[in-house]
Formats: C-alpha cells, structure tokens, sequence
C-alpha cells in the first residue's frame, strides 16, 4: 500500500505538467511582433499572452523610446513591471517629477497595487515587460495628459 502512495505522489505532478505544456507559448525576441503603442507617441508593444482588454493573464512588452514621458495615471489592477533593458524612471504621485523618480536598470521589478499614482520616464530607449491580469486599464490623473483625447 505505502508503495502505490509514493507512485501515486510521484505520477500527480508529471501529469499536471504535461497538461500545461499544451498551451505552452515561446517567445523569442526576434519573434515578437511590435505594433505602434498608441498610448505613448515612439512606443511600441509586443504582447506575447492575452489580449489587453480581454480578462485573463496578459504579458506584454512596451518598448519606449528615448526621452519618453509616461504622465501621471493609475491601473484598476495590480500591474508588475520588470525591465529588461535600459533605464526606465519610476516614480509616484500626481506630478511628473524627475528629480522624485528612481532610476531602475535591466532585472529591476516593480509591484504595484491598484490605483497607485504613478509616472515614469526615460533619457534612452528603455524596453519593460508588464504582467498583469486583464483587463488592463489606464486612467490619467489629469485627463488632459491622456494621449486618446487628442
């Protein structure tokens, strides 16, 4: 009896594996596919999992040019944030402010909660990977800063 315990122990987590690797996804870099990231003029995104307005998990690459301003906003979910290359300045509240940002570099990760006020900005051309479950959202602390309405 102990034996078929242990084999049954054993077998549970090769079977879960295999089941997950049936939807596996692999994403190289030279195989994303960029589009025009309309939310930042210069920017670019590649989303590898979900759709971003559909729930679900979702992963995704923005990649923002050089001198980029990402004004003030707030997600309706936790948003993680990690970068893969460059300089990406994080910082919080209201107003963009870049002497209140820190500088993070490549391997650096942020969490944020819901809601949190939030700006960034970069000198060079910076690529993140943002992980969240969607639908993602954005919503502009001043809604003049939102790039949709102009």
């Amino acid at each position: 009896m102990p034996a078929l315990l242990v084999a049954a122990c054993l077998a549970a987590p090769i079977a879960g594996w295999a089941q997950s690797t049936s939807h596996i996804i692999i994403a190289t870099p030279d195989e994303l596919k960029w589009s025009d990231f309309p939310l930042l003029p210069g920017a670019q995104i590649a989303v590898i999992e979900g759709k971003m307005d559909k729930k679900g998990p979702i992963i995704a690459r923005i990649k923002l040019p050089a001198d980029a301003k990402v004004a003030p906003h707030w997600h309706p979910g936790i948003e993680r944030v990690t970068v893969l290359s460059g300089t990406f300045n994080y910082g919080m509240g209201d107003k963009l402010e870049p002497e209140k940002t820190r500088s993070l570099g490549p391997g650096s990760v942020i969490v944020m909660q819901p809601k949190m006020h939030h700006f960034a900005w970069t000198k060079e051309e910076t690529v993140v990977q943002l992980n969240v479950e969607g639908p993602w959202g954005i919503t502009y602390v001043n809604p003049a800063d939102d790039p949709r309405k102009k």
